[in-house]
């Protein structure tokens, strides 16, 4: 478990786990309401280089953006509770580009095989806790890389 305990040590971890990503990651980023994933995704993505806005896709579902060396795809699945839409999901896993998932319980089944979950807990107004989850060899290498950097044991 990482302990945040404010937004600087939120864009620390951010770069540390950007520096370990490549085209076609997954990224699963749970929380409730207001715990901090779409904070982290734009933390993300300024380290990946993008210059514009990142900003909730909840009402477009899904909004990409142009990295310095990689794309990044942005979903908000809240929204598609209770459905079965399929958005084309398979077109974004199979871009050159790393893709993060809010509210990918949603989704559940057009989900790819493989992806790193990323759980963060509100404790107070700008503590945090963030459990990392690797489902592969190489989401459990990013983890590994995150979590020694930033000394977790």
């Amino acid at each position: 478990m990482i302990n945040i305990k404010n937004l600087d040590e939120m864009r620390h971890f951010a770069k540390t786990l950007a520096k370990q990503l490549k085209a076609k990651d997954v990224i699963l980023l749970n929380g409730d309401l207001g715990a901090g994933k779409t904070t982290l995704t734009q933390f993300i993505g300024k380290s990946l280089g993008i210059q514009r806005n990142i900003n909730s896709p909840t009402f477009n579902i899904i909004k990409s953006y142009q990295g310095t060396d990689v794309k990044l795809h942005h979903m908000d699945c809240y929204r598609l509770e209770g459905t079965d839409e399929d958005l084309g999901f398979d077109e974004y896993f199979e871009d050159n580009a790393v893709i993060i998932i809010e509210w990918s319980k949603f989704i559940a089944e057009f989900l790819p095989a493989e992806y790193i979950t990323i759980e963060i807990h509100a404790i107070s107004e700008h503590e945090r806790t963030i459990t990392l989850e690797a489902c592969s060899g190489h989401y459990q290498e990013i983890k590994e890389a995150v979590e020694r950097e930033l000394s977790i044991d």
